[in-house]
């Protein structure tokens, strides 16, 4: 089994081209479901495992690892299986009726009101580097987007005076709107930051660095980090922080599920719903601390 693991291994690294970490994390996987099965099995040769070998796997690796962990080595053996089929190697793929398990989706920590105001009034200086730090604050919070969509934009797509950007990731695209904070803060970027930044002034790219050119993810993560301990919040706060504040606090406020799902771009609204529950766990802190009887 180590040799037919090997081939696969060399299959992965030369045919499929892919990543030397990637390639090192199916054998890690593979090196384990064969250790299972030669010594606490008995078993050398794939032809000779079953369904209720691996279900047996599964179920004692799922006492012991997370579900995303799981599922991770359920792909490695999949893609074994196939690949051995079509060598010839093995019968039938047994994998086929393998169920992924499902992921708890663990509840965000949600920052309040009160620390996003603090969040996004750090940057408050007419520099500059300030006046881009505080428009990309204020248009995070206002319209829940990742960072990798953020680092991405371009002038085009603001329409300030409407109110809405055009978001585009893998090839889907949605447009969100935002308020007159955001739009306060981009008008004075754009008008009194931005060129100062600029090496190229026909550059496309809305947010750029020290160097005139495009902004990282690293980048965004490290002035949200800062600004949030420089707001004395005691709660971790990163990129996502604001992204989750935005779902939270509109659903808190009122909007459906499915406007906020839009705005998202989640495709399952089972993503949106954590945090409607976010927010029921929240009033009942809420009322618990202030009720008399609570």
């Amino acid at each position: 089994m180590e040799e037919q693991i090997e081939q696969f291994i060399t299959y992965l690294h030369q045919v499929r081209e892919l990543s030397d970490n990637t390639v090192l994390s199916y054998r890690r996987d593979l090196q384990q479901f064969r250790e299972f099965l030669e010594s606490e099995q008995g078993i050398t040769d794939f032809q000779d495992v079953t369904a209720s070998h691996l279900e047996m796997y599964f179920h004692i690796l799922g006492q012991r690892k997370k579900a995303s962990t799981v599922s991770r080595h359920m792909t490695s053996v999949r893609t074994l299986y196939r690949y051995l089929l079509k060598k010839y190697l093995v019968k039938e793929d047994i994998t086929e009726q393998l169920q992924t398990p499902r992921q708890r989706r663990e509840m965000p920590e949600v920052l309040t009101v009160e620390e996003v105001r603090l969040l996004v009034e750090q940057p408050s200086g007419d520099k500059p580097v300030q006046m881009r730090d505080r428009a990309i604050l204020e248009l995070m919070y206002a319209t829940g987007i990742k960072v990798s969509e953020l680092v991405e934009l371009k002038v085009s797509d603001l329409n300030l005076r409407l109110g809405f950007l055009h978001c585009r990731e893998g090839g889907r695209e949605r447009v969100i709107p935002f308020g007159y904070s955001a739009r306060a803060a981009l008008l004075q970027y754009l008008d009194r930051g931005r060129d100062e930044l600029l090496t190229d002034l026909r550059s496309p790219i809305l947010f750029v660095n020290y160097n005139g050119g495009n902004m990282s993810r690293q980048g965004v993560w490290k002035l949200i980090r800062k600004y949030g301990e420089q707001a004395g919040i005691q709660k971790e706060v990163y990129p996502h922080s604001l992204r989750h504040a935005f779902a939270a606090h509109l659903i808190e406020n009122g909007a459906d599920l499915q406007s906020v799902q839009e705005m998202m771009g989640h495709t399952d609204i089972a993503a949106t719903q954590i945090y409607a529950a976010a927010c029921r766990n929240r009033v009942r802190e809420e009322y618990g601390r202030i009720h008399p009887r609570g």
